[in-house]
């Protein structure tokens, strides 16, 4: 499993440089927001958690596409369906180095950007916590979806059709928690309830996604 997984991560730096292009946007679109909205302080600290976490989602769909398609069109998946590693451990290691050169960087680099939209000092702890627990969820929902759309000829721009639906939640949630944490305000609800999101996507999807694998190779 931890051969797979070093696998998975040259893959993932490798494939188009999603670990760098993930990154890049992230740092792009939290720098746009204070030019579009202009440099009111107080503007800009009601809205920062509710930014990065929509910066950090949809940096996140920006590598999905390549997560089975590169081992689908040389036949690697076809072996690695065949091996004795269960396709649901597959999907795990898939979405594990998703998660490490996308979700993680961008929860790493979330506080240092919330500097420059003026967030709120209390808030920076939560805002990493929020991520740090949300982004698993984004990592394993989207590879989900790349299972899904894996045999779709061109099916990137169909993506993030699929998976910004289920991504919904955890955007909610997640920003809720990074929200009430700048405030000062309870947040034991909201927080409970993205650790639900993220271990049901956790402990479901791998068996969706092998089984959406499976129909798509026969």
């Amino acid at each position: 499993m931890i051969r797979l997984l070093q696998r998975e991560l040259r893959l993932a730096v490798r494939a188009g440089g999603g670990f760098g292009l993930s990154l890049g946007f992230f740092l792009v679109a939290a720098v746009l927001v204070p030019l579009g909205v202009g440099p009111d302080s107080a503007v800009l600290r009601l809205i920062a958690p509710g930014i990065l976490w929509v910066a950090a989602l949809l940096a996140c769909l920006l590598s999905l596409d390549r997560l089975f398609q590169i081992d689908y069109e040389d036949g690697s998946l076809d072996l690695l369906a065949t091996s004795p590693v269960p396709l649901e451990s597959i999907v795990m290691m898939k979405a594990s180095a998703h998660w490490i050169t996308t979700g993680l960087p961008l929860t790493l680099a979330a506080p240092v950007l919330g500097v420059l939209l003026n967030i709120s000092p209390a808030g920076y702890a939560w805002l990493l916590a929020s991520l740090a627990i949300g982004t698993p969820a984004l990592s394993m929902i989207g590879t989900f979806g790349a299972a899904l759309t894996v045999r779709v000829r061109r099916g990137g721009p169909l993506l993030p059709l699929l998976v910004l639906p289920l991504y919904i939640p955890t955007l909610i949630f997640g920003a809720e928690c990074a929200r009430r944490g700048a405030e000062g305000l309870a947040l034991a609800t909201p927080m409970a309830l993205l650790a639900g999101i993220t271990f049901g996507a956790l402990g479901l999807l791998p068996f969706a996604a092998a089984t959406a694998l499976r129909i798509s190779l026969r």
